[in-house]
């Protein structure tokens, strides 16, 4: 199996387990307030033995084709932290293959700056003028999103690229967007996408 096919099969069972573990029908009220039929809970899949692998695998694939010169990827917590942890390490098992390649490291955002120690707000990789990208499961209106990008600027880091597992397709794209201008947004899959696999399955 070539790497392309590697990659379109990898991204076709990420799917399945995405629909699988962690979409569910009913009556539910978002983080956002909105009501909606659906709720996606990544985290299930991302901290899954399998799905873990799986988006590391295709995250990582996504910063060599949009943000090659990306150092380090990182997130707001808590939704971001296993994208964060199988990603960097995804990139290392990968520069054991090829050596042209370079690992790509890890960093966590909190919600607020910490009010004791270093006071940090970014914990893990954080070097002004870094090339990053910035990583979350499911993207709603995108203020998560939002909180890491301006984080990152706000420690001096550019952001390269910005990864979404999931784009709930409720403005969320447009909001990121407005803040990174030109910067490559992507989403791996929309709940359109999830939806359907998760109908398929039934």
């Amino acid at each position: 199996m070539d790497l392309t096919t590697a990659l379109v099969a990898d991204r076709a069972a990420l799917l399945s387990l995405i629909a699988k573990l962690s979409f569910r029908l009913g009556d539910f009220t978002l983080a956002s307030g909105v009501k909606s039929d659906y709720y996606i809970d990544c985290r299930t899949t991302t901290l899954d033995a399998e799905g873990g692998r799986l988006s590391g695998l295709v995250f990582a694939e996504l910063i060599r084709q949009h943000a090659p010169n990306a150092v380090a990827v990182g997130g707001l917590t808590m939704g971001a932290d296993p994208l964060v942890s199988n990603t960097a390490s995804a990139t290392a098992w990968y520069a054991l293959e090829h050596p042209e390649a370079k690992p790509v490291h890890g960093f966590l955002v909190r919600k607020a700056m910490k009010q004791h120690g270093t006071g940090r707000q970014i914990e893990g990789y954080v070097r002004e003028g870094a090339e990053v990208v910035v990583v979350d499961d499911v993207c709603t209106t995108g203020g998560s999103t939002i909180t890491a990008i301006e984080a990152v600027q706000a420690a001096g880091m550019k952001v390269a690229a910005v990864l979404c597992l999931v784009d709930r397709e409720q403005g969320g794209r447009a909001n990121i967007e407005a803040v990174i201008g030109s910067t490559p947004f992507v989403s791996v899959y929309t709940a359109t996408d999830v939806r359907a696999e998760k109908l398929k399955q039934a």
